[in-house]
């Protein structure tokens, strides 16, 4: 991609990304608090904790977290439709600075307890509010990239955690944390709220404002007749639960998000992230301390992640997704073939050095493509009445997912040995690329009303007649 091109992709955007910046700040945190486990239980645990804990109260803080996700679905269904995406990512925003208060002076571990569960809650509605924001005010040429920001953030907050964390007291993390979303808290508010919102709660001048303010020098008047057509005839359409399996074209959009949140926890990313240390210890691998190994291993997904984020919108959705779930499914089978091989006492001393290079090009190809596209997807596949129930209801099926992995990846290890989860893992990837190639349509350079056509089995949009 020339330089050309690139200030072509971009000219007339910096409104748009600007509002996606400063609305996805929060995300930093939210991936402090998602790493935040790894590099914390060891000093809780330690002789200088700031609270008492023992190993059975350390096990509960990860799963609080995914706990208080679950708790926060309805909740976010709720809030994304009444007050809308801008004011439910200031809501969650305002949760998270709460939580890293009670974190920094939390006198017994069970503050933080209830600390960890707020946070899963919070960061349930950012990364459903989120995403939903993004799609409905960016221009369709740089939609793929607004959307993969938020993993972005995400990831700046996991390198922040794994390279803070152990070197300083708990409340100075917590200080950092509570920055971030301090700084949102103060600047997005003066950013726009999303024009099919307002259109969808019937405020045609607010959101004209709102186009405008996105579009600056820009002819809006075709793209905002666009808009309230297309939110008007999917308003028409019926707006409940069953209607997300009822309706082909919602049943066929979470069928895609379910497999692809399977197929990204299933590919071992949790499992990565909250056992690095072991698996590289397991391995026998001598070249490299687990620690800093954790640290370059989150570096490479995010530098992988810039390049998926700069490459969603020119080679497309579907062809990151295949090609990142092939070339995934490979380094997580060199794993497993390396285990394997060490688990039937063959002299593996001299090749020691395969998993950490499988890891570290795990990192680099899972985020061109598996780690970043469904994000993406997410918030442009459900139709604006069910935007809210489909991407909350993903959500949850992330949620669940993750639990599963970790959960399959523990009893096999225990029962059989650590590589057969990696065998079911590299399964898992090359099923995902072969659903991809059959089933996932490619939405780069689609209107969100477009892709609802092709959804319904319309190779183009219908005309209006058509479409009523």
């Amino acid at each position: 991609m020339t330089v050309e091109s690139v200030g072509s992709i971009f000219k007339g955007t910096l409104p748009q990304i600007v509002a996606v910046l400063t609305g996805t700040l929060a995300a930093i945190s939210d991936g402090m608090q998602y790493g935040w486990t790894a590099p914390v239980i060891p000093i809780l645990l330690g002789p200088d904790s700031p609270v008492e804990t023992t190993e059975y109260q350390a096990q509960w803080l990860e799963t609080l977290l995914m706990l208080g996700s679950f708790s926060g679905l309805g909740l976010t269904i709720y809030f994304v439709d009444k007050i809308g995406r801008k004011r439910s990512l200031l809501l969650s925003s305002f949760v998270t600075l709460i939580v890293w208060i009670v974190t920094a002076v939390a006198p017994r571990i069970e503050y933080i307890f209830v600390a960890r569960a707020f946070a899963g809650a919070a960061g349930d509605m950012a990364f459903v509010a989120a995403p939903m924001y993004i799609a409905e005010i960016a221009d369709q040429k740089i939609r793929g990239f607004l959307s993969s920001i938020i993993y972005l953030m995400m990831l700046i907050g996991i390198i922040l955690i794994y390279s803070i964390a152990p070197y300083v007291p708990v409340y100075a993390h917590c200080i950092i944390g509570g920055a971030l979303v301090l700084i949102e808290l103060i600047v997005f508010p003066f950013m726009p709220e999303s024009p099919y919102y307002l259109l969808y709660k019937n405020k045609p001048e607010q959101a004209r404002k709102s186009l405008q303010w996105l579009r600056p020098n820009q002819n809006i008047e075709k793209e905002l007749e666009d808009i309230k057509a297309a939110v008007k005839r999917q308003v028409t359409e019926r707006g409940r639960p069953q209607d997300l399996v009822m309706v082909p074209s919602n049943r066929r959009a979470i069928l895609i998000m379910a497999i692809l949140n399977w197929a990204q926890h299933f590919s071992s990313i949790s499992v990565l992230f909250m056992n690095l240390h072991t698996i590289l210890e397991a391995a026998g691998s001598i070249y490299i301390d687990s620690s800093i190994a954790a640290i370059i291993f989150s570096v490479i997904l995010f530098i992988a992640a810039g390049s998926a984020s700069l490459s969603i919108d020119k080679f497309g959705r579907k062809t990151l997704l295949i090609l990142s779930s092939v070339l995934t499914g490979l380094c997580l089978l060199t794993i497993g073939v390396y285990f394997t091989f060490k688990n039937m006492e063959y002299d593996v001393k001299s090749i020691s050095w395969i998993p950490i290079v499988s890891v570290m090009l795990y990192a680099c190809v899972f985020k061109l493509g598996l780690g970043m596209v469904p994000i993406v997807l997410t918030a442009e596949l459900f139709p604006t009445k069910m935007k809210a129930m489909g991407m909350t209801l993903a959500d949850g099926m992330y949620v669940i997912s993750s639990l599963l992995s970790l959960e399959i990846y523990q009893q096999l290890v225990d029962s059989y040995g650590i590589e057969y989860p990696f065998y079911i893992f590299s399964v898992s990837c090359f099923f995902a690329a072969i659903f991809t190639f059959l089933f996932i349509p490619e939405t780069k350079g689609k209107t969100l009303e477009e892709i609802q056509f092709i959804l319904k089995g319309h190779r183009e949009k219908p005309d209006s007649t058509d479409a009523a």
